[in-house]
This record gives structure tokens, sequence and C-alpha cells, in this order.
């Protein structure tokens, strides 16, 4: 099967008024018509680009290209979604009453996953003492408990998972997405939220006036709070510090970011300047609260509906866009255990090629495990447990680069 996918990144400018006029938010979605996957079923990436004078309609099964799972402790399984999202083209700031990010996604990774928010659609019911679900709690009307903390352990190597109705998401840095270790290079987009604003990786111009110069970690200014005193929530002796979303205070000026985790600034992809929101990870890779977006949305969102009708006329989007990346010749990577029983995991060293795909052929040459984008300081599972016993060959590729390893399975 000939693999069709393009990385869609034209620069554009900020105002598009016109239909004919594509800009990034229409260009910046990994689709794919062709290649599904086997173990989730249905289409990988985003099916379907539509753009009007307005808006931009992506059609998404919520399940990347990239492997994913398993999930250590959560029962969901993963399956096709079928949703059509709707974002504004010409977004602008909400200067009213902040609309906070509920239940659900808030936006899109440019390969069509679910973005959520920090929480894990628990809140602290302080008539029972006890944690209550309730998906949209609006954050800081009570005690919202830390997505990172409570589901993390579950979270798979890309640091996502799936919900009880099968949609695969992340909540914080979707780590198999791009190379979020790549601190020399401008982040790319990865995704946009619902008021049409984009979101970046973790690295953005250290300047706010200029689309040059340094680079640097886009910094929170969130502070974890030193009050142990939860008015009408959880004890902190129960629940640490840290436990619920309402224990980070926005400090001005504490990091680069803004009460959104956003700001406005120049960028690659819009040289005349936007607002951007950018994913927050530590030095060491981490994710940071409130990982992607704030509590609140920045700009205006026309609609949360993640199962749009788009609004005609409508032109879909079929062009398509060669960029080429400087990257490293070398592919570095661990494999173990090896013998393996059940899950063999695979360490990308992180002076290794971006976007590796890697395949696990029989001895017959039958290739029965595919893996795609795999990139540097990432681990990946590779489940063989209903293989049977012997030798395999696991082949790695990239930019005409191939290497290849044996593995056994017990």
């Amino acid at each position: 099967m000939k693999r069709s996918l393009s990385l869609l990144l034209i620069a554009g400018a900020i105002s598009l008024s016109a239909q004919g006029q594509v800009g990034p938010n229409v260009t910046s979605w990994l689709q794919n018509t062709t290649i599904s996957n086997t173990t989730y079923g249905g289409p990988v990436n985003v099916q379907l680009v539509q753009y009007s004078a307005n808006y931009v309609y992506i059609s998404t099964n919520c399940i990347p290209e990239y492997s994913i799972g398993p999930w250590p402790g959560n029962p969901n399984s993963a399956s096709p979604q079928n949703i059509v999202c709707e974002f504004p083209r010409n977004p602008v700031q909400n200067t009213g009453a902040p609309v906070y990010t509920g239940g659900g996604p808030i936006g899109l990774w440019s390969n069509g996953v679910g973005i959520f928010n920090p929480e894990d659609a628990f809140h602290w019911n302080s008539s029972t003492s006890t944690w209550a679900m309730g998906v949209g709690t609006p954050y800081n009307t009570t005690w919202n408990r830390n997505a990172l903390v409570f589901e993390g352990p579950g979270f798979d190597t890309c640091l996502g998972h799936p919900q009880q109705q099968g949609m695969y998401h992340n909540h914080v840095n979707p780590r198999c997405l791009y190379n979020a270790a790549d601190s020399t290079h401008h982040s790319p987009i990865i995704g946009y939220a619902l008021d049409g604003f984009p979101i970046y990786g973790a690295y953005g111009y250290a300047s706010t006036t200029s689309a040059s110069g340094p680079i640097k970690r886009m910094r929170s200014s969130y502070i974890l709070t030193t009050d142990t005193t939860r008015t009408g929530g959880p004890t902190a002796s129960a629940y640490p510090l840290g436990d619920c979303c309402e224990d980070y205070i926005y400090t001005s000026g504490a990091g680069d970011l803004d009460a959104h985790n956003g700001r406005f600034c120049y960028t690659p992809d819009y040289p005349n300047g936007t607002y951007a929101y950018f994913v927050t990870i530590d030095s060491a890779l981490n994710p940071v609260f409130p990982f992607v977006l704030g509590p609140s949305y920045y700009g205006v969102v026309g609609s949360t509906n993640n199962h749009i009708t788009p609004v005609g006329p409508d032109t879909t989007y079929t062009g398509t866009t060669n960029v080429s990346q400087v990257q490293n010749r070398t592919i570095k990577y661990i494999i173990a255990p090896n013998p393996v029983q059940d899950y063999a995991y695979i360490y990308m060293d992180a002076a290794n090629m971006n976007n590796v795909s890697a395949s696990l052929l029989d001895m017959e040459g039958r290739v029965v495990r595919k893996m795609w984008d795999m990139q540097p300081s990432i681990g990946y599972a590779l489940d063989m447990s209903d293989l049977p016993g012997g030798m395999y060959i696991l082949s790695f590729e990239s930019g005409g680069v191939r290497v290849s390893d044996k593995i056994i399975k017990k």
C-alpha cells in the first residue's frame, strides 16, 4: 500500500478574509486517505479538510498514524470517532466573560487527535467529601483533579489515552507528534484550539517582536501554591498540592506565557504576528501545568460541538507541500527485553533522525506490525503478545537510511 500522507505547512497571513486564500489553519493538517489502523479500526490522522470564508472543518477519527497503547489500568479502548470540528479562520480575542475549556475536545492536534483540558472530569463534592464526576465543571468554581496526576500512570508512551466513548486524546504534550527534544528550532504548529488560534510545540522565538532570533523553551506562568488550605476542598494531607488544577496560581511575569498559556508573537507560519498557544514542558521534557491551554480560551469560540455540519459553500483542500527538514543521518535505538514475552519496548535515542518508520517482519518476509513517525527521545511499545514464537526482523527507515535488528519472541 502506498503511503500518501503530506504534512501541509504553508506560511500565510494572519487575516484570511477570502475563501480562496488558504493559510496555516487550512494547510497545517496531516491528511490521510489510504492508511488504516488495523488494531483500532478506521483511517488514521485527518480524513478531510474543508473550508469556507470564515471556518475550517476538520473530519477525523481521532486515531493517529503512530503506535498507541497500552494504557495500564484504563479499561477503555480507542475506537474511530467520525467527528467534525469547526475552527474560525479569522480568530479574534474574546473581550467578554471568559469561556472556560470544558469536557471533551477543546481543539485538535494536527493529526486529528483530540486535545483535552488539564482536568480528568472529577471535581470535589464538598457536601459528601468525595470526588464526583463533573464533565465541564468550570475551572476555579470548585476543586478539579489534575489529569496528569490521576490519569498519567495510564497514559501510553505518546502521553495519550482513550476516554469512555473511545476517543483517543492528550491532556499534555503529544510527544510522538513532533520532536519535543529539538530546542534549536522553532516548534511547528501541532494543532489548533477551537477558538481558531494555533498551538505550537514547546519552543518559540525569545523575541515577541520578530520571526527570528534565539529560540527558547516557553515557560508557563502558573506557580504551585504553598497554601495547604483548600477552602471547601480536599485536605492537602490526603491529596498533596498539585493534585488539583486550582493548586496552580497564575502569576503574571513568572514565565513567558499568559493566563491562557499563550502570547502574541511572530512565528515562521505567521510572519505578520498572531496570538498562539504553546505546550509547556520542563527541561527534562516533562509536562508542566496547564500543559496546553489555560483554564479559558483566549479567543471567541464558535462551537464546541464536535459533530458539526459544514455551512457551505465549502472547498475541499487537496493541496500538498513537500517539507524538507535537516535531520541527523543516523538511526539509534534500544530494544528491551529481547527475547520478548509480550511487549518489546523501543527507545529512540535523542541523537536520532526524525519521523522514523518501523516494520516487523516474520522469517518469510511478511510485515506483521508497522509503526510510523517515531521521534527522538521517545519510548514506544511494540505489541507482540499475539504473535507465534520465533525470530523476527525489526527494520527502521527514515530519509533513505535503513537499519534492522533481530527480535526473538518466546
